[in-house]
Order: C-alpha cells, then sequence, then structure tokens
C-alpha cells in the first residue's frame, strides 16, 4: 500500500516507519527542518529492544507536493484533534484528490468531522494503544507494545489490517467503530486532566480517597454518555477496557488500590498527555476533544457530565492563561471547591 502520513511525531513515526521497515510505500509532510533530518538521517525506531533505521521514505514541505507525488491509498491523520480542520483545509485547498483519511486520533469527533468535510466513506476510524515516546526528530520509543485497532467495513479495512500485521503492530478489527474509539476515550480520561491541573502523578491522584472519587466519576460519567449513545466498553488491544468499567461499579475501597496499582504505579514517572502539554507551555490541550467530548455528547442524549465540564473548563483556562496554574499546583482543595 502507499501511505502518506501528515506529520511525522511520535504516532505518525512509530506507525509510518514500522511499515516502511516491512517494505510498504510510505511518504510524510513535514516541516523544512524536521523534513532535512528525516531526510537525511531517516527513521529510527527502537522496539522490542532493537534499533532500527529507515531511509526509504519521501519527505514534502508542501501537501501539494506530496499529493502530486501520489496517488496514495490512504492519508494517515495521528494530529492532534485541535489540528484536524486545519489539516482537512489545507489538503483541499490544493486542489488535489484528497485519498481516503485514516484517523488514528484520540477523541470521537474527527471522524465525523472528515466525513462532513471530504464525505461518507472517505474516513476510516482507528486508534493506537501502544505507548510511545519521541525522543528526537523522527526518533521513537515502544515503551509498551500494545497495539493498533482499525475499524472493519470500509474497502480498505482488510488491506490495512494486513499491512500492519505484516509491520507487527499488532493490529485487531473492530466491526463497531462507535465503541472501540469512545472506549480508547475511556482510557485517556484515566487521570488525565486531574493530573494536569494539580501538577500530580496519576499514583498520586489515585492515593487520595477524594481524588479517587473524582476519577470514579469522570469514567462514570462518560460510561453514561456511552450508553445513552449505544456504544459499549470493549477491550483494545492489550487495554482490558471493560475490566476498566467493571471497576467503577465497585466501591471506591476495593477498587482504589487496584486502580492505583494498574493505573497509577504501572506508569513510573511518566505524566498523561495533558500534564505535557500544559506544563509545556505549548497553551492547549486536547481537553476540549475528550472530556469535553463526554460534556457534549451527553448534553445531546440528556446525560449530564458535570465532573467533565468542570475540568474541562479549568484545564482551559489554566492553559489559555486565564487561571493561575499556581493556584491548583498541589492543591486538591481548589479544584474540589469547584467540584
Amino acid at each position: 500500500m502507499r501511505f502518506l502520513f501528515l506529520g511525522a511525531g511520535a504516532i505518525g513515526t512509530y506507525i509510518g516507519g514500522s511499515l516502511a521497515i516491512r517494505g510498504e510505500d510510505v511518504s510524510f509532510v513535514e516541516q523544512p527542518a524536521v523534513a532535512e533530518v528525516i531526510s537525511t538521517r531517516g527513521l529510527v525506531l527502537h522496539r522490542g529492544g532493537q534499533t532500527r533505521s529507515e531511509t526509504g521514505v519521501r519527505v514534502f514541505t508542501s501537501d501539494a507536493d506530496a499529493l502530486d507525488a501520489g496517488p496514495y491509498d490512504v492519508c494517515v491523520f495521528a494530529l492532534k484533534s485541535f489540528d484536524t480542520q486545519a489539516a482537512l483545509d489545507a489538503l483541499v485547498a490544493t486542489g488535489r484528490p484528497v485519498p481516503p483519511i485514516l484517523s488514528l486520533q484520540n477523541g470521537v469527533d474527527n471522524e465525523p468531522l472528515i466525513a462532513a468535510t471530504l464525505g461518507a466513506g472517505r474516513v476510516i476510524a482507528g486508534t493506537v494503544t501502544s505507548a510511545i515516546a519521541k525522543t528526537g526528530v523522527g526518533e521513537v520509543v515502544e515503551e509498551t507494545h500494545r497495539g493498533v485497532g482499525i475499524a472493519a467495513g470500509h474497502p480498505l479495512s482488510d488491506r490495512l489490517v494486513d499491512a500492519l500485521r505484516r509491520a507487527g503492530l499488532g493490529v485487531r478489527a473492530y466491526p463497531d467503530a462507535a465503541s472501540m474509539k469512545w472506549s480508547k476515550l475511556l482510557t485517556n480520561l484515566t487521570g488525565n486532566a486531574t493530573s494536569a491541573i494539580l501538577d500530580l502523578s496519576v499514583e498520586e491522584l489515585f492515593a487520595d480517597p477524594r481524588l479517587c472519587d473524582v476519577e470514579l466519576a469522570v469514567l462514570r460519567e462518560c460510561l453514561a454518555v456511552m450508553d445513552a449513545v449505544g456504544a459499549r466498553p470493549v477491550d483494545l488491544p492489550g487495554t482490558p477496557v471493560r475490566a476498566l468499567a467493571l471497576a467503577t461499579r465497585l466501591p471506591r475501597r476495593v477498587v482504589q488500590p487496584i486502580l492505583r496499582r494498574a493505573l497509577g504505579a504501572g506508569r513510573g514517572d511518566k505524566m498523561p498527555s495533558f500534564h505535557i502539554d500544559l506544563h509545556s507551555g505549548r497553551g492547549r490541550t486536547e481537553v476540549e476533544w475528550l472530556n469535553g467530548a463526554v460534556v457534549r455528547h451527553g448534553a445531546e442524549v440528556g446525560v449530564a457530565a458535570p465532573v467533565n465540564a468542570v475540568l474541562t473548563r479549568t484545564l482551559t483556562d489554566l492553559a489559555e492563561g486565564r487561571a493561575s496554574v499556581e493556584r491548583f499546583r498541589r492543591n486538591p482543595d481548589a479544584l474540589l471547591a469547584l467540584l
């Protein structure tokens, strides 16, 4: 297959590099400085105790040049959700035919947005559960191998599954795309916003009974919305989502030590994505597309999600400079007062 990746971030480099190593035709669109490094050195992947370099990829610095070098079977979006519309607009503005989009993004709103722009049937839902760290330009480390999910039913689904399987990415096909994407969103919520707001690790969150209650409320609200929209928890590659959903039904005194060990201690020193985005000063997080999605979709089906709403609003204010990070830093009482 011929793949075009928009951006060589952590997931793009990991998936694209793995495919290229196994002989697939892979191209990227990147900024000039990044493109120069990758064109010179190639991609470097550290997987399973081995390091592989791949120089057989093409890197373009404009969408138009990349599309002119096509056609491609699929264009892969591994972008932050807040960049989706701009990426679509830029592709359409070239005036060239745009290939079907494989969305490996977090959240449940990217695929509908892509379909609304390009047309129904022009998007394939996907998700990545493996933990990947970007250590340099065009260089990534597979920290935890779990796998990739691909929605079944699209004309390209079987070919994508085969290509990803040959690349050793642990792929699984899902007949219900909505359940797959909502299940990934559920896992993305655990400890994410609260960790960023309070500058606490996930283990510290689940060690505090009050904050454990907050995290359980976040998950229960999401599960209630999922039920209302007809999505159900499904296990993702290497990720027991149904067990996580079941845990929310148990008393906190029973589930707290389990979640602390499974979700907190297992992370080591690695902080969640919202924490990284907020405390690196990027000025934006995906909270509107994750916790905020629970609130929006809940409102559409008459399910309230007040805890997710407070976390969304608070983290957005912190990221955009309308609230003081120091007010909440390691101060659970400040957040609990809002809740």
